[in-house]
């Protein structure tokens, strides 16, 4: 594999180095909480019904998931290995897809939006999956992509507006909120995801290309910045954007992608064309999976043939290059999640 391949598709263990477990039932449980001080005392406007389907959609999904690769493998679920703890784990990412698309999405009354969107975020991990080492891995970031396809499709839904986030606070408490989530990002992303770079990247890109649309299209810079200012792009920039499995592990690859996606924000605000954080990371995570795919192919064209059977009576031996251990327990062989 080419060193340019390397900086993309890192080692499929690098991500398994850090604590991903420990990631995801904190970035879970920050979600589940920050949903219900939302719908409590935030100002939410969606109903409660909208974040319970999420959850029914997202939990439903996965569960189904499972078990048609489970009959397809002859293999025992998850979910039923390891007790009470391995279960709850084992819907974490369910979880967190099925709040995000409920908490971001707007759909009035209706509920049928919000369930797709989540049926769409966790089967897009199952169905979309590129080789990486000895493994596959999903490219596309889930909920991203589940709202992507939503907005997409459904025309007269749309995003949350911004002021709900905080529409019942006053005062101090409209920069606590922001302020409790930029530290308790950061110290998600430092200390669990590793992706300090890419957070950085982009952060500062956004203020470049935000610059350079001031001076080339005459475009006002305070309109440019202002939605780092807002909630919605905070818990993006934090808890979305710099999602472990499906962007690089390397810090030249979260370089490149960060300012991959700020680019296509910019050319997306160019062009008109609204959504441009979603739809931005949707397309760059997307560009990500195609040149994945042309690496694993490339790859299985460049490896050694097997002697000719003329030669041998005996097939060569099928050699697997070991599996490390920070690999082979959390995940299914071959499943990188």
């Amino acid at each position: 594999m080419s060193s340019v391949t390397q900086t993309l598709a890192p080692a499929a263990d690098k991500w398994y180095k850090v604590d991903r477990l420990g990631g995801l039932r904190r970035f879970a449980t920050a979600i589940t909480v920050f949903n219900i001080v939302g719908h409590l005392w935030l100002g939410f406007e969606q109903s409660w019904a909208q974040p319970l389907i999420g959850l029914a959609a997202a939990y439903g999904m996965e569960l189904l998931m499972e078990l048609v690769d489970c009959w397809q493998l002859k293999r025992r679920p998850r979910f039923l290995d390891g007790g009470v703890q391995k279960f709850i784990d084992f819907f974490l990412p369910a979880q967190i897809s099925g709040l995000a698309c409920s908490m971001l999405l707007y759909s009035n009354d209706r509920l049928m939006p919000i369930a797709f969107a989540a049926a769409v975020a966790i089967a897009s991990k199952h169905v979309l999956r590129a080789r990486i080492g000895n493994g596959t891995r999903h490219f596309l970031n889930p909920s991203n992509f589940g709202i992507t396809i939503t907005l997409l499709l459904f025309p007269w839904v749309g995003i949350a507006m911004p002021y709900h986030f905080t529409e019942n606070l006053t005062g101090i408490g409209n920069v606590l909120l922001p302020c409790f989530i930029i530290v308790s990002g950061s110290f998600l992303n430092i200390r669990y995801t590793r992706r300090w770079p890419l957070l950085v990247t982009w952060l500062g890109c956004f203020v470049v290309q935000a610059l350079l649309r001031h001076w080339i299209f005459g475009t006002s810079l305070t309109a440019a910045l202002m939605p780092m200012s807002g909630v919605a792009f905070i818990l993006f920039t934090f808890y979305m954007v710099t999602d472990p499995p499906t962007t690089p592990s390397s810090t030249k690859g979260q370089i490149m992608f960060g300012a991959s996606v700020a680019a296509a924000y910019s050319l997306l605000m160019v062009s008109h064309i609204v959504f441009g954080l979603f739809f931005g990371l949707t397309i760059v995570c997307s560009i990500r999976g195609l040149y994945l795919y042309a690496s694993a192919y490339q790859a299985s064209r460049d490896r050694p043939q097997s002697e000719p059977a003329a030669q041998s009576s005996v097939p060569a031996p099928h050699i697997v290059a070991p599996v490390p251990q920070a690999v082979r327990e959390p995940v299914l062989p071959g499943r990188l999640e």
